[in-house]
């Protein structure tokens, strides 16, 4: 099965159930509810979202899907070369840093010569089960996605054929290409097969939502729950970010594109031209979102409960000024943003919700020796 297949299998919720429970074994409806959340996800309140959204439940990562391990040690390996960049300075894994959940903590990158990029850097964890990649969703798989950076003159600011140049005159680098492909020369096809190959394995571990989802009652506090149960219900949040990766893989806007101001970003637009598009952004996976700030798609937010504010505020709604009164490409914020009226506990409890979401393994990454 291709990656392709594969994510498309994992959004539409095709595998991993909810563990069976049979019917008599759920508390009764009128207990308390932390109760209903203890006893299995079978016996949880039905989730809430607005009728035109198809979401699927919550529930644990399947495993990564099987690559082939040769492969996956060479694109390890060119991950965190910096031969891959014109400048021969900038790696991959200078942007997606495993000790900052695979992105890199500030607020847009830094590329060549020090250029700041336009865009928060995404994690690239679980990115094998995307259908698109990058904020705009320019990219449909991760063999496409993966040459973008290198040739982008902004970022690693060279070309695939000078990437591929660099590491075939590395003359350690042939057994590993060897060992891969069969023959010991890469060319940008190989060079884009070996880093989607290893990116696909970087799949985060479980978390103490997982174990509470498998029946250990206890992972989670009583704050954790009600912050579960509040993303579940009357928070909204399933409305974009459910199933296992806890988003819908869609684009949406949340009235933060700036339009017609100097930092303008017209996010989805740029890619499909349709005036719905405009300052849309692709929902990001909530999986170690705790490990990944700052947040939105400019990093402007640099405080988790800054973040769950402007949604609980229904997001933000520019007002049309001047030309903009009949300008048709005038972004409109999503519907699914309203008002929540949480109080500030509830913000609370939705923020440590998100904490058991957590898997650090980063802190005991080995980077690989360059050849």
């Amino acid at each position: 099965m291709t990656l392709r297949w594969v994510a498309l299998a994992f959004l539409l919720g095709v595998a991993w159930p909810a563990p069976a429970l049979a019917a008599d074994a759920c508390p009764d409806a009128n207990a308390d509810r932390l109760d209903l959340y203890r006893a299995a996800p079978a016996c949880w309140p039905a989730f809430q979202v607005d009728d035109n959204v198809d979401a699927r439940p919550l529930g644990p990562l399947p495993p990564a899907p099987d690559v082939d391990q040769a492969l996956r040690d060479l694109g390890e390996t060119l991950f965190f070369d910096p031969r891959l960049s014109g400048s021969g300075q900038i790696a991959c894994a200078s942007c997606h840093d495993p000790e900052w959940g695979w992105a890199d903590g500030r607020e847009v990158p830094y590329g060549h010569n020090r250029q700041r990029g336009r865009r928060n850097t995404p994690s690239v964890a679980n990115a094998a089960f995307l259908q698109a990649q990058f904020w705009d969703g320019r990219a449909a798989t991760l063999q496409d996605q993966v040459l973008m950076p290198i040739a982008n003159p902004e970022e690693m600011h060279g070309s695939p054929a000078e990437a591929v140049a660099a590491v075939n005159a590395v003359p350690g680098y042939a057994g590993l290409i060897r060992d891969a492909f069969g023959t010991a020369t890469l060319d940008p096809q190989r060079l884009a097969e070996a880093l989607g190959a290893y990116l696909t394995t970087l799949v985060t571990g479980t978390t103490r939502f997982d174990r509470f989802y498998g029946g250990e009652a206890d992972a989670l506090s009583k704050a954790e729950i009600r912050g579960l149960d509040l993303f579940r219900t009357r928070a909204g949040c399933m409305n974009c970010h459910h199933g296992p990766l806890f988003t819908d893989g869609g684009f949406h806007n949340l009235g933060l594109h700036y339009y017609g101001r100097s930092n303008e970003d017209l996010g989805r637009y740029a890619v499909t031209g349709r005036a719905e598009d405009v300052g849309a952004f692709k929902t990001p996976g909530l999986r170690n979102v705790t490990e990944t700030g700052p947040w939105m798609h400019n990093g402007k937010f640099g405080k988790l409960r800054g973040v769950l504010a402007i949604y609980n505020a229904g997001g933000a709604h520019p007002r049309r000024k001047g030309a903009q009164l009949d300008d048709p490409l005038f972004p409109v914020t999503s519907p699914l943003l309203k008002p929540l009226d949480l109080s500030q506990d509830e913000l609370a409890d939705l923020e440590a919700f998100l904490h058991s979401l957590e898997n650090r393994r980063a802190p005991f990454f080995r980077v690989p020796e360059l050849p």
